[in-house]
């Protein structure tokens, strides 16, 4: 591990000069000894993960238009229901926000090319994911109303759904790369993986707090 991590810091030092000596000379280059996997914004994964981010940001967006867009027609908000029960949606807000200390740790190993920190972060991340899920069955139950029921029970079981399935998929990845880190050879771009993974995460969790107070706090407002 070492080595590779030795490796790939000589190899993003050629890059570095072979980018100074192109501008400079504006010459073909053999670029064979480049690396074979970068991080950040010089990542085609990166640049893939912001454009998922920003089509499911968008998705969540509609999803909240929706929802006022529905309360602006209604005479009572919420319709024939009390609001959500406060307890299991808090619980899970802080659940998701403890989350982004071993998604940070996660993060950080992997661009350090530290297996073994990045096995400990992954393992810890998928603990809290799972905690979450467990948590969100019974939010559902706490909602106070079918998804059949109203407009108003339609449109909160569609949000809550929508940011479900997007942990469940992202719970899901995490197992699948905590498995891949385990296997005896890793490649350097699985690395690149487990940091993108993370960027993912912090949208997930990000995109939730606006949710909460949409389906939570929203319908105790006048």
């Amino acid at each position: 591990m070492k080595s590779l991590l030795a490796g790939h810091a000589e190899s993003m030092r050629q890059l570095d000069r072979a980018q100074q000596w192109v501008r400079r000379e504006g010459e073909a280059l053999d670029v064979s000894g480049l690396p074979s996997f970068g991080f950040s914004h010089r990542s085609l994964m990166w640049w893939g993960t912001a454009g998922m981010i920003a089509i499911e940001g968008m998705v969540f967006a509609l999803a909240i238009a929706s929802y006022f867009y529905l309360r602006s027609h209604a005479q009572t908000w919420p319709m024939r229901a009390a609001p959500p029960d406060l307890l299991w949606g808090t619980l899970n807000t802080f659940i998701l926000l403890a989350s982004l200390v071993p998604n940070e740790w996660a993060k950080r190993a992997a661009e350090r090319l530290d297996l073994q920190q990045v096995h400990l972060a992954l393992l810890t991340s998928l603990v809290f994911g799972l905690a979450f899920l467990l948590v969100r069955v019974l939010e559902f139950g706490a909602l106070n109303c079918r998804w059949d029921d109203t407009a108003y029970a339609s449109v909160v079981w569609v949000i809550m759904g929508l940011h479900t399935a997007h942990l469940l998929t992202d719970v899901l990845d995490t197992a699948v790369l905590a498995a891949v880190m385990y296997q005896p050879a890793i490649e350097g771009r699985r690395f690149v993986d487990v940091s993108e993974g993370a960027v993912y995460w912090y949208f997930v969790v990000l995109a939730w707090l606006p949710l909460y107070v949409v389906v939570y706090l929203s319908p105790r407002w006048p």
